[in-house]
């Protein structure tokens, strides 16, 4: 992974002439004057680690190899891939770079990282594929941490055919678990924008949705049990497809973001491998019309596997196809591009796509063919290597994303537009606001903006008001603060307000008895004590 940017380097690629002068002449923005700093320009401090905490981290580990505190290694693990991250660390700031780098094989392994760390002060961040874009991998710094990286525990440790579930460890990427479960003819259908460098473990701890989720379900509903090691040791949850032996401590995990325990083992739920897969475009006058469509198709079936409306500016750019922007392959039309995929047997698909075509016509789309879902299907990627270029080129871009009932949903996208347009604008960088719909449900929907503008002259600074103004009215046009995401540091507060003073309280009893001494990733999801 790129340390300053996302994904393969070789993958990179700038911005066409034709979108950096529709930047430059719609919304002022021009390249910055100062370079990335380099990497080997880091102002990298040593590490803080003392020697008596190296020798236990590397009895834990089983070897030197396994702890490392060069200036590169710790600066791969600083942080997420956030806009404010890369921001951050291309202006040469590393005040959040761990300590050390620890890759434990095993839970046992892990248990013994976190006893290590326990003796000797030092805080612990799980970290696997460092997508998180919440602030996530950026802890409160009232000691050393060192990042806990789980890339080593990346097994198929056993595979039910008969119950179709597999368990795995947490730090396979999602496409490595996609190949050894497609050996057995099998998948699990989780493909986040993320996925190329995601893991498992990541996806659980952040409740992660995948583009297939109309199908396959979310991540946290694929997940039939797990393993957690934390500092007072050892939690398992989940024995059966479901069960009325009291709460799910499952779900006490998932979504729990590193701040309860470490993930070593998950069982999850499979599929078999589609024999064929299809994507289609469909258009429709009005983001209004369309949300009518998608919500026919949620609440009365056929539900696609794949189910995403643009609204009219994002279909208009172009980004409901990033791999098109300024190609002569990028639709221009108007109105709102719906993208509907279907994953299955040739008989499933086809039945389940000629049923679905009806609905969609009788809610006044009109049927563009296979070429548009099929670009989104190559493309579906490759927003963040976009993103990368729009930074490179002098633009401020992120990504923000939340949920609601279908009821609540046309008053959310209005008041989180009007939010970042007004403060935006009022900082004198007035922003293009495209939004989606991404994951559809019986009930609601989650909507997913995308923000261009120019950077102003402190970038960072510069979002923060943006940012906090569209999590004031998620909550105030009652929408939840997160979808997939998850809440790092960027959304804690937000998550405090829903959750209310005694749930946030249950939840610190809970992190009092699992990590009493407050070493897993202090700060994130809950405000420090």
């Amino acid at each position: 992974m790129l340390w300053s940017g996302w994904g393969d380097p070789a993958r990179a690629t700038p911005l066409p002439d034709t979108v950096t002068g529709l930047l430059r002449d719609l919304l002022g923005i021009r390249p910055r004057a100062t370079a990335p700093v380099a990497l080997d320009a880091l102002p990298v401090p040593a590490s803080p680690l003392t020697d008596a905490a190296r020798r236990a981290l590397r009895e834990a580990v089983g070897g030197d190899e396994h702890v490392r505190t060069d200036a590169e290694s710790r600066v791969r693990r600083t942080r997420g891939k956030s806009t404010p991250d890369l921001l951050r660390i291309r202006r040469g700031d590393v005040t959040d770079v761990p300590a050390a780098v620890v890759l434990p094989a095993d839970h046992d392994e892990v248990l013994a990282v976190l006893r290590a760390c326990a003796a000797h002060g030092l805080a612990v961040v799980p970290f696997g594929g460092g997508t998180s874009v919440v602030g996530g991998l950026a802890p409160e710094r009232r000691r050393p941490f060192v990042a806990l990286d789980l890339r080593r525990m990346n097994r198929l440790l056993a595979l039910d055919p008969v119950s179709r579930t597999a368990t795995l460890q947490p730090g396979l990427r999602a496409p490595r678990a996609e190949a050894l479960l497609a050996g057995h003819g099998f998948t699990l259908g989780h493909f986040p924008q993320s996925y190329e460098w995601a893991t498992l473990g990541g996806f659980a701890a952040a409740r992660s949705s995948g583009q297939a989720s109309a199908g396959y379900g979310r991540f946290d509903e694929m997940v039939l049990g797990l393993t957690l090691a934390t500092p007072e040791g050892t939690l398992e949850a989940g024995r059966a497809p479901r069960s009325a032996a009291g709460p799910d401590l499952r779900q006490l995990v998932l979504g729990s973001e590193g701040a309860f325990g470490v993930i070593t083992s998950l069982t999850v739920r499979l599929r078999p491998l589609p024999r064929t897969r299809r994507y289609e475009g469909w258009r429709f006058a009005s983001f209004e019309e369309g949300t009518t469509a998608l919500r026919r198709l949620a609440q009365d079936g056929p539900r696609p596997t794949v189910l995403r409306l643009s609204d009219e500016t994002e279909t208009l750019v172009g980004l409901a196809q990033p791999d098109a922007i300024g190609s002569p392959g990028a639709r221009q039309d108007t109105g709102c591009l719906a993208i509907a995929g279907y994953e299955g047997t040739e008989e499933d698909t086809a039945h389940r796509g000629r049923r679905a075509a009806d609905v969609l016509r009788a809610c006044g789309g009109t049927f563009l063919g296979e070429e548009p879902g099929e670009r989104w299907a190559r493309g579906r990627y490759a927003a963040p290597y976009l993103r990368d270029a729009l930074l490179d080129a002098g633009a401020f871009v992120e990504t923000l994303e939340t949920a609601a009932f279908w009821s609540r949903l046309p008053g959310l996208y209005t008041a989180v537009r009007e939010a970042l347009t007004t403060t935006l604008t009022a900082a004198g960088t007035p922003p293009l606001v495209m939004c989606h719909i991404s994951h559809v449900y019986e009930n609601g929907a989650s909507l997913y903006f995308t923000v261009v503008s120019a950077q102003g002259e402190d970038p960072v600074a510069h979002w923060e008001p943006a940012k906090r103004a569209a999590n004031e009215a998620i909550g105030a046009a009652g929408g939840t603060i997160s979808h997939h995401h998850g809440v790092g540091t960027d959304h804690r507060e937000g998550y405090v307000r829903e959750a209310g003073p005694l749930g946030v309280e249950a939840l610190r009893a809970v992190k009092r008895r699992l990590d009493p001494a407050g070493l897993l990733n202090p700060g994130i999801l809950l405000p420090p004590d």
